[in-house]
């Protein structure tokens, strides 16, 4: 599948699958390189994840950063 072609259910499971395997928390920068999509596009499905309470954010400086939230680990 082409990145740009990713559905919005498809985008919100890789980014859990990426915070699922990451030791420390990452950037929005980050999770939009790793699934290659726009960083605007990935802070939306970021915030929405948080929204479910799928993921935890907090702001560190200028930037957010994500961990998934644990009871979604596997």
């Amino acid at each position: 599948m082409k990145p740009h072609n990713k559905k919005g259910q498809d985008i919100d499971e890789a980014v859990l699958e990426y915070l699922a395997k990451q030791d420390w928390p990452v950037t929005t920068e980050m999770v939009a390189k790793e699934l290659k999509i726009s960083w605007n596009t990935a802070q939306m499905h970021l915030y929405k994840l948080m929204a479910e309470g799928k993921v935890k954010g907090r702001r560190v400086g200028r930037q957010n950063q994500w961990i998934i939230a644990r009871e979604n680990t596997r």
